[in-house]
């Protein structure tokens, strides 16, 4: 069963919406709202989920708190980027 069907994919949305909104809190003055935090985070999740074991950062599968900490650094890394693009004035 892959990372992105049924049940992977559900808790990878659910661990990505805790992480988006968490890595709002982290980017404070970056971040773009807690709804957009939350997609931001989702978004974060699936490719650093992807990401992250291809190139040999942690152990590629299943665990829920790898799942976690994929999340959180791609949510925040992903909404310093997005900063970087909307904050222009």
């Amino acid at each position: 069963m892959g990372a992105f069907s049924g049940l992977g994919l559900i808790v990878s949305l659910i661990v990505g919406g805790i992480a988006g909104w968490l890595a709002g809190e982290i980017v404070k003055g970056r971040g773009q709202g807690v709804l957009m935090n939350i997609v931001v985070g989702i978004i974060g999740a699936l490719v650093a989920s992807w990401i992250f074991p291809a190139i040999g950062i942690g152990p590629a599968g299943g665990s829920v708190l790898w799942a976690f900490i994929y999340s959180l650094i791609g949510a925040v890394i992903l909404l310093l980027i997005v900063g970087l693009f909307t904050r222009r004035a």
